[in-house]
């Protein structure tokens, strides 16, 4: 498998102490360095915070250099009658 499937992994849901169970999450943008930025995921049902994620300056350069480059369509491969 791509490693780079997973270069840039966000969270759809995370556990919640409050509510007890998995909850869907948003990212919210906590702070912004030189080198690196930080969000936070919030719980959708009580806002609470659930966890955080770091992204460095040299990934969002990565990640923005993946995204920009065309994707390869599929090489079709014709079979020719004998």
């Amino acid at each position: 498998m791509n490693q780079q499937q997973f270069e840039n992994f966000t969270a759809s849901s995370l556990y919640c102490e409050k509510c007890k169970t998995a909850m869907p999450v948003r990212e919210r943008l906590l702070l912004v360095l030189p080198d690196r930025e930080i969000f936070d995921y919030l719980c959708i049902g009580c806002g609470s915070s659930v966890g955080r994620r770091e992204i460095t300056a040299g990934e969002r350069l990565m990640a923005q250099a993946i995204a920009a480059r065309p994707r390869r369509r599929p090489t079709i491969v014709h079979q020719l009658a004998p």
